[in-house]
């Protein structure tokens, strides 16, 4: 199969070529200020899908409130803020992305979610939280990024710097898919179209891996199927601890 995959991923990467040289000459980041409608779109039939999944990961959330102290929560990548309805009331909610246009979306769903606080909107990479402190969150959420960040060990790496010690990162990332399946093979031959509609995504990363060596306490990881189109169904859930 991995000369399949070979060969079918160059006439993919053939047929991207046009989006190469768009993105090559700076014209890509058009496509920037269309993707936050479309992921809203997208993210509001994922969390009908993965209703379930999200209140089962989110439950535990307020066992890491300090004692006598209010929850904070920094979300990296919150995109339109359709994680904001599974957050405990009264908590204090962080959030940034490295696109800007995705702000008036985030400004609705922080007004819908008014048993929330919302402390500020940073707009930044997860490789990069400089501007937030050292060991100054009680919680760091991810869900659907970490297959678009450039480097995972040093967004990793961000978050354990961010969490105070005891705290927690809740993370639900599509991950790539077992290697004996069809999916396994579409997810590398369509991946360099993947890469241009999913803003940067990609569907072949082994994210468990990174997860497994970024150094938490405690690690608590599934490998669970969801009910969405078969490149993105392999999905991993869980939490880690610093």
């Amino acid at each position: 199969m991995s000369l399949a995959i070979r060969f079918w991923t160059l006439v993919v990467n053939m047929l991207c070529i046009p989006m190469h040289v768009i993105n090559a000459v700076g014209l890509y980041k058009v496509y920037k200020r269309v993707f936050p409608m479309i992921l809203r779109s997208f993210s509001a039939s994922y969390n009908q899908k993965m209703h379930e999944r999200k209140v089962e990961l989110f439950r535990s959330l307020s066992e890491f409130i300090k004692p006598g102290g209010k929850l904070t929560i920094l979300e990296i990548g919150c995109g339109t803020g359709t994680n904001f309805q599974f957050y405990p009331p009264g908590c204090k909610v962080i959030c940034t992305d490295p696109n800007p246009h995705f702000q008036k979306y985030l400004e609705k769903s922080m007004k819908e979610n008014e048993q929330l606080t919302f402390d500020r909107f940073v707009v930044t990479s997860g490789e990069d939280m400089a501007s937030v402190g050292d060991e100054s969150v009680d919680v760091v959420v991810c869900t659907l990024v970490l297959c678009t960040v450039r480097d995972v060990p040093q967004t990793l790496r961000e978050v354990h710097r961010i969490l105070r010690p005891g705290g927690a990162f809740f993370f639900l990332e599509h991950v790539v898919a077992d290697s004996s399946t069809w999916a396994y093979f579409f997810q590398h031959v369509l991946q360099p179209a993947w890469y241009y509609f999913g803003d940067g995504c990609k569907v072949t990363r082994e994210t468990w891996k990174y997860l497994e060596g970024a150094g938490f306490s405690e690690l608590k990881l599934r490998h669970v199927e969801a009910p969405l189109v078969f490149i993105l169904k392999a999905h991993i859930v869980g939490s880690a601890v610093k």
